[in-house]
């Protein structure tokens, strides 16, 4: 790989850090969405920063968990289900939307809840 596309990946792959770390904070945001990205870009670009990450004590396990089996433990999809709901609920709150805007948001937020329910749970 040329090495103008493994700066990309590199700079892409530690913005998707730092957003990861804001998720950790807010709970509208997705903290382990944007680490999987993350990793991604760093296995274009960056061997070290992959294994750091897959490595984590607090972040590795999901993130290897995904990487072998496409899989998110119950926690993980409780956290996620909780902070969709929060973010709509956030959402309506804030934002007194028109009944077709909140209903398209809805659907949008319940597909992404389809996608995480359906997922499988990693082996024990």
């Amino acid at each position: 790989m040329d090495s103008a596309r493994r700066a990309f990946f590199l700079v892409l792959g530690l913005v998707m850090v730092g957003l990861g770390i804001v998720g950790a904070f807010l709970p509208v945001m997705p903290t382990t969405g944007f680490l999987i990205l993350a990793v991604a870009c760093f296995a274009r670009s960056s061997p070290r920063l992959e294994a750091w990450l897959l490595n984590h004590p607090r972040f590795g396990p999901p993130l290897r968990d995904w990487r072998h089996y496409g899989a998110i433990s119950k926690r993980g999809k409780r956290f996620a289900l909780g902070g969709m709901a929060l973010g709509y609920g956030i959402f309506l709150v804030s934002s007194r939307p028109q009944w077709w805007l909140a209903l398209l948001v809805l659907a949008v937020i319940g597909i992404g809840a389809a996608y995480v329910t359906t997922r499988p749970a990693p082996p024990a």
